[in-house]
């Protein structure tokens, strides 16, 4: 029986060092496939797979927002819990330079920058969620409960 290689990545070794239990999975990456993509090929609900997104706001800091697969932030609603004027999509350079991933590899855990973490508030509705490890193609599932205690999270509510 083979064994699966999955990738070690600094968001493992951040879910390793904070004692998160989590399962891995490997998809087969595609190119703008997204949340949809992954879930049908790990046969999920695309609802429990948890886009990490990050915005960027007036002053250049980004942060990172996490939402379900099958929904949309506010940025607008997004700014004004934050206390931002405004708030924006980071373009694929300034997210790395700030998360250390790539676009459609975006994770919450191990960013090369401390961020605000943002979570939309039905999140932790979930028994488990699935959010990018890392790596384009690779997947944890965890539970939302874990968040919690591992980062100063804000509880939001801008799904659209």
């Amino acid at each position: 029986m083979s064994k699966e290689k999955f990738p070690v990545t600094p968001g493992t070794r951040f879910l390793q060092e904070n004692k998160v239990n989590f399962n891995s999975y490997l998809y087969e990456y595609e190119e703008k496939g997204g949340t949809k993509q992954s879930a049908e090929e790990l046969n999920v609900d695309e609802h429990h797979v948890i886009k990490s997104l990050v915005f960027e706001n007036e002053n250049k800091q980004c942060i990172i927002m996490l939402e379900h697969g099958d929904k949309n932030v506010s940025t607008k609603e997004l700014a004004r819990i934050a206390g931002f004027k405004k708030l924006e999509p980071a373009d694929a350079n300034t997210a790395m330079k700030w998360t250390g991933y790539q676009f459609g590899g975006t994770s919450p855990f191990g960013t090369k920058k401390e961020m605000l973490v943002f979570a939309e508030e039905t999140i932790f509705e979930l028994d488990k969620i699935y959010i990018n490890g890392g790596k384009r193609g690779y997947i944890v599932e965890i539970s939302p409960n874990e968040l919690k205690r591992i980062f100063d999270i804000k509880t939001v509510k801008t799904a659209i």
